[in-house]
């Protein structure tokens, strides 16, 4: 078993075990940025919110800058003290180790307005650290499909379909074209971020269309605009599916984006058309890593993504263990950046098997494995994650930053000792 160390252990723990509730994370909730997913108490957890449910904070921040998504789980060892006054402390019951942390705070925009009356938090922009997310078009055409009454949503998204969720941006269904009124909130919002926190990574991203070439407009109408308001010349990440060839050659032309990231989320085509059928539907497993390879003709070797889903392999109906799943991740990654592309693989927790006594040791075995495994692949093939793309202080459910700065740091650290 991969063994880490330091803050990138402390990481991937907490990651997969969470953190259960107490009156310390609550508190916390009211001065952080808010989770998306509430803290939902299990049976016989104590609950003083008598509610079953709770808001807590987004993410950890650690003294060396690591970030940490947040995962509430009335079954963690991990747990919060302090206050904001002296501070916070997590905590593991198991060694009484403490490691100082903070949240993401909630900054004045997220409780702010444009100038007609739309909560920025509404205006299609999100934030994770020092990264951006511009989301105008979230509602995904691919959850609205069935073929042989399988849906053509991915296995691990939680986007959903153009629904009511998504009538505050605009979006409609079967219409392409993203709303003038919701680009000029969105910019309001953009330039309302920027002013109250470093912002060094804007990431464009929406719901996928089942016509390519359409979700390819679609993004270049959005590129356009950003690239109009983003006056300060901060790195922009193309995160659309894979767009026509053509399209893909028009982004670099107008040079609209500097990195480009077109998720084939699962290596072998087995488990993409599998866990993804929507995307290997309509556009194909080969056609998505072609995709990614244009883009490295234009942008060039360590410029290109593809964002890949880690954990989603071990569900019951793949019949994998922890093994073999990163033996076939590795393969892939393997493949990938021996084309130039490098994939940035995120941890997700499976649903099933959740009553195996060694679920929590199964995710962490195999993303252990893959992450320093895969650290091995990029030092080989001379590839590291562009600043520009993504950083350590952004990277809140991925490893690759981390493990990397790890490295870096660790002759300093040591010196003269």
């Amino acid at each position: 078993m991969i063994m880490l160390s330091g803050s990138p252990a402390l990481k991937v723990r907490v990651m997969c075990e969470g953190i259960r509730y107490t009156a310390a994370l609550g508190q916390a909730a009211l001065h952080s940025m808010p989770n998306y997913y509430p803290y939902r108490f299990k049976e016989g957890e104590h609950d003083p919110t008598g509610r079953g449910i709770a808001t807590i904070p987004y993410l950890i921040n650690t003294a060396d800058g690591t970030e940490i998504r947040i995962l509430g789980n009335g079954d963690s060892p991990w747990h919060v003290e302090g206050d904001s006054q002296q501070g916070y402390l997590l905590v593991d019951d198991r060694d009484g180790q403490s490691v100082p942390i903070e949240f993401e705070p909630l900054r004045p925009w997220l409780t702010q307005k444009t100038a007609d009356g739309m909560p920025f938090a509404q205006a299609g922009v999100t934030t994770h650290g020092d990264m951006l997310v511009i989301n105008v078009a979230p509602g995904c055409e691919y959850f609205l499909h069935k073929h042989d009454g399988v849906s053509m949503r991915c296995g691990f998204c939680a986007y959903g379909a153009p629904d009511e969720r998504t009538v505050h941006l605009g979006q409609k269904t079967g219409q392409v074209e993203i709303p003038l009124p919701t680009l000029e909130r969105m910019s309001e919002a953009l330039r309302a971020v920027i002013d109250q926190t470093e912002i060094r990574h804007i990431y464009l991203v929406g719901g996928s269309l089942t016509d390519a070439r359409k979700e390819g407009e679609r993004f270049l109408q959005l590129a356009r605009y950003v690239k109009q308001v983003n006056t300060r010349g901060i790195p922009v990440a193309l995160g659309s599916g894979a767009l026509p060839d053509d399209l893909i050659a028009q982004f670099h032309a107008e040079q609209l984006v500097q990195h480009v990231c077109f998720n084939l989320e699962m290596w072998s085509e087995p488990l993409f058309a599998k866990v993804c059928p929507g995307k290997n539907r309509y556009v194909g497993y080969q056609r998505w890593i072609e995709a990614l390879e244009t883009a490295v003709r234009y942008w060039g070797r360590g410029n290109v993504y593809s964002a890949m889903v880690a954990g989603i392999e071990l569900e019951p109906e793949h019949g994998m263990e922890w093994e073999e799943a990163a033996r076939i991740a590795l393969e892939g990654a393997q493949d990938l950046c021996s084309r130039g592309i490098i994939p940035i693989y995120s941890l997700v927790w499976p649903v099933g098997g959740r009553q195996r006594a060694d679920y929590h040791a199964r995710i962490r075995n195999y993303f252990e494995t893959l992450s320093t495994g895969y650290q091995a692949i990029r030092k080989r093939h001379e590839l590291t994650v562009s600043e520009g793309f993504m950083c350590h202080r952004c990277a809140y459910m991925q490893l690759e930053c981390d493990l990397d700065r790890d490295v870096q740091l660790r002759p300093r650290e040591t010196s003269g000792v």
